[in-house]
């Protein structure tokens, strides 16, 4: 029986990456776990599974101080023993992508982004000012960091990159070919509803690079009801910016945003994201997305069907596609059964698996071994 460990950098927050590695560890349910530091109050569920954690996980306040341990990331995961592990799936936007195999073994990354603070400094910086000052510093760091970063990237025998954007980034920088395969939704956190309500909706942690600012600045001058989701070092910033439409709803429960994806008139998204599983969530909840149209969304959207684009990250730009959304009669059962036919857990399993059974056509992965996908 062939033997399969899931990697991923760290479980140390609750995002994207996050969630589509707990769907694989969920269809997975006989796979070992690694991932170098983890902290089971502030990520995804993972049951009683065992979690494999690095030596990093010994030092005192790790988790909640862990993008400063970036120069020692590499070496622990290198340090992992994975040599009796047939097929690795590592989840990474930076490190677990340099875990070490045994020379048979299949490597398979689903890689989220390239290593972003690494190739797009300045940007991510902008995001995290408390470092700012550190530039020249880390600068240094840096670049023998990107040395060691290309050299971990040839490590994958394949590369899963969740959109066409994101593979564009791969070939790029790392000079590997990527097979695109769009992440799917949990379906089962999303109900339908064709009976709108009188708001609009933000889903996003609160930081620079979501242009979350932009969103408020539209809805200051429109003055239409908009509700947001999410916290992040933006929003004190971001409250002192808004009029009393805007309501910040912080954290909440899986349930209420269940709820509020499926009764908004529109979701919003005003963020360059490599992906976005917001707008497919949106969808798979009977909502139209309106978001800036670019990266990730030219895969999920289907403009005039399944959300409007705006294509310059303002204040003005957006108004213009939130009134044309309003003029939209949309067809709310089209939108949901688009993003289910396109990106449920079946159709992206379905996609894995062959994929699997490619590069190990000798030892096939038996699709009904696992659990099966919600639908």
């Amino acid at each position: 029986m062939m033997k399969i460990a899931l990697v991923h950098d760290y479980l140390t927050q609750r995002g994207g990456a996050e969630r589509v590695f707990e769907l694989l560890c969920r269809h997975f349910p006989s796979a070992d776990i690694f991932t170098s530091l983890y902290d089971p109050h502030q990520t995804i569920e993972l049951g009683d599974r065992l979690v494999h954690t690095t030596l990093l996980q010994k030092l005192p306040g790790a988790t909640r101080y862990f993008r400063l341990l970036a120069p020692f990331y590499y070496p622990a995961f290198r340090a992992l023993d994975l040599q009796k592990y047939d097929l690795i799936i590592s989840s990474s936007t930076s490190f677990a992508k340099a875990v070490r195999t045994r020379p048979d073994a299949k490597h398979i990354c689903f890689c989220h982004n390239i290593t972003r603070f690494l190739w797009d400094t300045q940007t991510y910086l902008r995001e995290y000012a408390d470092y700012q000052h550190l530039y020249p510093f880390i600068e240094k760091m840096f670049r023998v960091m990107r040395k060691a970063d290309l050299a971990y990237a040839q490590e994958p025998d394949l590369y899963i990159a969740n959109s066409t954007e994101v593979a564009r980034r791969i070939q790029s920088t790392y000079s590997k070919q990527a097979i695109v395969v769009n992440y799917p939704i949990d379906n089962s956190k999303f109900s339908f509803s064709d009976h709108k309500e009188d708001f609009f909706l933000v889903s996003a942690r609160l930081l620079g690079y979501k242009r979350v600012d932009v969103i408020i600045d539209a809805f200051n001058q429109l003055g239409w009801p908009l509700k947001i989701m999410g916290d992040g070092p933006e929003r004190e910033h971001l409250e002192r910016r808004a009029k009393s439409n805007v309501e910040f709803l912080g954290y909440i429960s899986d349930a209420e945003r269940c709820h509020l994806m499926s009764k908004a008139k529109a979701v919003v998204v005003a963020a360059l994201e490599d992906y976005g599983l917001v707008p497919v969530e949106a969808n798979a909840s009977g909502t139209p997305v309106v978001s800036f149209g670019a990266g990730g969304v030219i895969d999920t959207q289907v403009p005039g069907q399944t959300g409007v684009f705006f294509h310059q990250q303002t204040a003005s730009s957006l108004q213009a596609a939130l009134v044309r959304s309003q003029q939209i009669e949309w067809d709310y059962q089209y939108i949901r059964d688009h993003a289910l036919s396109h990106f449920s857990e079946p159709v992206f399993f379905q996609k894995i698996h062959q994929v699997i059974n490619q590069i190990y056509p000798t030892q096939p992965i038996n699709q009904n071994s696992f659990v099966p996908s919600i639908s």
